[in-house]
């Protein structure tokens, strides 16, 4: 097995702490320890944590309390992963063999693709859409039906979408399980930005329509606690019997500490209050940018995101996007991810889930390099 590059997250690790406006991250501001542990009670309980391996899949609690988010699903649905990340790798880990071919909803993470191609396997791209008549991008579920075939292992979806923040309803849901019924195919869908909407209005799951769904989500960008690297895959007990089996290959167990933080955050009051938190954010940090590309338009556009701290951006200037990040980088010390890493030149995905004040210098600054270039005859090509 050789893996690409992971190129986004390589640029992220190597600069993110280097550079003075960070808006590459696609969460929210994370909370302090203190922060999320707010009572004396919970302090002592964080303090008091034994640092042993904790039980490997997750602590019956804390399965407990992340099935309780997903109906008719018990602690044996659930397998706790250091990160929606490592959810992500056991799953395909476990389920792509050589030669299989995985329909992949893009523009992505570009994780999926790279442990996809890893494992052996063939990448057959679904595009969202952009609809220009509502400034949305959508699923075209027709071409979906075009691409399954009876060779197709998995669809692999992420709803919310990273990178541009569309979600998919319960009709688009519904027809993509029925489309991967018809011949026998797995859907997982990476549900890691669920909950972090504009509207305050709960992204739809995949979970319960199907029962070859898999959902994989985690602690990072919602709940904006991604230093705990709590994730989770929720299956049949069955799937997660054998996902517990390749856990053992990766991690072993997640870190107790995070492990007792992690029942702290999920308990429904808390849960419900750092979604709050995150969607107050999003709402707030969202006008700002809005306001932002819309005076720069039509040199800038963009589809306003559902969820998400992530906006991607279209822009007009005649320069590869790679290329223009790292003039941001380096003239005005300004971090965001070039559309190069989702394969889709011409976009820059901006993070807005920093402080308010740190978001519009940041954005000052991006202003200040596309100020000194030239603009490209306007296109509606996407």
């Amino acid at each position: 097995m050789r893996l690409e590059t992971f190129a986004m997250e390589r640029l992220q690790s190597t600069w993110e702490n280097r550079v003075a406006w960070n808006l590459a991250e696609s969460g929210v501001h994370p909370l302090r320890v203190e922060e999320l542990a707010e009572t004396d009670d919970e302090r002592q309980l964080v303090l008091t944590q034994e640092l042993g391996y904790t039980q490997t899949n997750g602590t019956l609690e804390l399965r407990s309390a992340i099935a309780a988010m997903y109906p008719d699903a018990t602690a044996d649905h659930v397998q706790v992963t250091n990160g929606g990340s490592e959810a992500n790798c056991i799953a395909l880990w476990y389920l792509l063999d050589r030669g299989d071919e995985v329909v992949l909803m893009v523009p992505n993470y570009q994780q999926a693709q790279g442990l996809i191609r890893g494992f052996g396997a063939m990448v057959r791209p679904w595009p969202l859409v952009y609809d220009a008549t509502v400034s949305r991008w959508r699923p075209n579920l027709d071409a979906l039906d075009r691409l399954v075939t009876a060779k197709t292992k998995l669809i692999l979806i992420c709803n919310p979408n990273n990178p541009t923040g569309a979600r998919l309803s319960d009709r688009d849901l519904d027809a993509i399980c029925r489309i991967a019924s018809g011949v026998g195919a797995w859907v997982l869908a990476d549900e890691i930005y669920r909950g972090a909407e504009l509207d305050g209005q709960e992204t739809p799951s995949v979970w319960g329509r199907y029962e070859r769904t898999i959902v994989t989500s985690g602690l990072s960008k919602a709940y904006g606690l991604p230093g705990l690297r709590i994730g989770w895959v929720v299956g049949q007990p069955q799937l997660i019997e054998e996902l517990w089996g390749v856990h053992d290959y990766t991690t072993i167990a997640p870190a107790a500490v995070s492990d007792r933080l992690a029942r702290i955050a999920l308990a429904p009051a808390r849960r419900q209050k750092l979604l709050a938190r995150t969607q107050g954010i999003v709402r707030t940090n969202y006008a700002l940018v809005q306001k932002w590309i819309n005076g720069r338009a039509p040199a800038l556009s963009h589809a306003a995101p559902d969820a998400g701290a992530i906006v991607f951006v279209r822009y007009q200037h005649p320069i590869n996007s790679t290329a223009l990040v790292e003039r941001l980088r380096d003239e005005q010390s300004v971090l965001v991810v070039p559309g190069d890493h989702f394969e889709m030149d011409g976009y820059l995905r901006i993070g807005f889930g920093s402080h308010p004040a740190q978001l519009s210098t940041g954005l000052g600054k991006i202003g200040t390099v596309l100020d000194s270039m030239p603009i490209a005859a306007a296109s509606d090509a996407r």
